[in-house]
């Protein structure tokens, strides 16, 4: 069976918004869009490049394929970007969508059904592991649903307040593992959590 890996940027305090931007998620009157824009180093792209080395196939909610169909297409192939661009135009796009028909970016396929048996069958089907990017309402969902192996979290440095967060009341209860860490020379906090098991718990009270 293979593996999905959500891949996100994400603030102290949970807020995955529009952090490439202010026009990606501009709802609930969110002020901070492009926060994490101000810590882009080597580090990050590094990190970003060694991830990808891997093959892979995107799994993306609807409103992140819109914006990744807007850009990496057009991405001049002797660009900084053009390494990733030729990537992402040529893995195959697994997208959760109520309009099928308007998935115009080549390699792109809609789920069908609910998004938890689709994503389950998925997985079975032979193929390379699956990255998300973004899609924060889609891995809510499948938080919810117990289908998330690995979490790459890159945490940045800030407080944000009000705004969409990558954690929902409704996801499972779950462990994981930390398996790696890294500092970027901007504070941003490079970790890979891969799923481990059940919640453990304990107590201190010696009389328990």
């Amino acid at each position: 069976m293979r593996k999905l890996t959500v891949w996100a940027f994400i603030s102290l305090d949970g807020v995955i918004q529009s952090a490439g931007g202010p026009g990606e998620d501009p709802s609930g009157q969110f002020r901070f869009g492009g926060w994490m824009v101000p810590y882009a180093d080597e580090a990050i792209g590094q990190h970003l490049q060694d991830l990808l080395s891997q093959p892979f196939e995107l799994l993306l909610g609807r409103c992140t394929y819109d914006i990744f169909a807007a850009y990496w297409p057009h991405v001049p192939a002797d660009s900084h970007s053009g390494g990733i661009a030729d990537l992402f135009n040529s893995v195959a796009r697994h997208v959760a969508t109520h309009r099928p028909d308007t998935l115009d970016w080549e390699h792109s396929h809609a789920l069908k059904g609910g998004l938890g048996d689709a994503i389950r069958a998925l997985k079975r089907r032979d193929g390379a592991d699956l990255l998300t990017f973004g899609s924060g309402d889609m891995v809510r969902q499948l938080l919810a649903e117990d289908l998330v192996d690995e979490l790459r979290l890159l945490i940045y440095p800030v407080m944000l307040g009000p705004g969409k967060r990558l954690f929902g009341d409704n996801a499972r209860a779950r462990a994981f593992t930390l398996t790696h860490s890294a500092a970027t020379p901007g504070g941003v906090l490079i970790t890979r959590y891969v799923r481990n098991g059940e919640v453990r718990t304990g107590s201190f009270d010696e009389d328990a």
